[in-house]
């Protein structure tokens, strides 16, 4: 295991507790939702950015608010960056909802001995086999009350 290696947890959220197969309607959206999971699968376990690279097409954008990080280059890189920060990190998925050519995560991610704890909504686009444009919403769990009134004022 790389020292920088996360550990991922998938977990079954369905209110059967798993007894019934998810519903699919298509093989595309469940074909789309394997890509993802197989992304995910080989970024979080191995920590080689390397691998994930194949999985993205050439054209591939990465929607920030903050307008970084963009391209498939730039992604990757900062990808690659934060790993060693990240080291040891807990990731467990929630939910991962596809609906056609686009996937949805959701999960909830800490740091080991007792570090930050963040919510993420990650949204993918997959197009012809690869991931084409991504999507994120974080939250640290610490915050999450101050962001439900997110339209008032500071206080000063």
């Amino acid at each position: 295991m790389r020292p920088y290696a996360m550990t991922c947890e998938f977990i079954d959220n369905r209110r059967d507790g798993g007894k019934t197969a998810p519903m699919t309607t298509q093989n595309m959206t469940t074909d789309n939702k394997s890509i993802v999971q197989k992304a995910l699968t080989e970024l979080v376990g191995t920590g080689d950015v390397d691998a994930l690279a194949p999985l993205l097409s050439d054209d591939f954008v990465h929607h920030r608010p903050d307008s970084t990080s963009s391209t498939k280059a730039e992604w990757l890189a900062a990808v690659r960056a934060a790993l060693v920060p990240l080291a040891g990190m807990q990731v467990e998925i929630h939910h991962v909802l596809a609906d056609g050519d686009h996937v949805v995560m959701h999960s909830r991610r800490r740091l080991p001995g007792g570090g930050p704890e963040i919510v993420v909504v990650d949204i993918w686009r997959i197009d012809d086999g690869l991931i084409a444009e991504a999507w994120e919403i974080i939250e640290p769990v610490a915050q999450a009350a101050a962001n439900l009134v997110w339209w008032e004022p500071a206080d000063h």
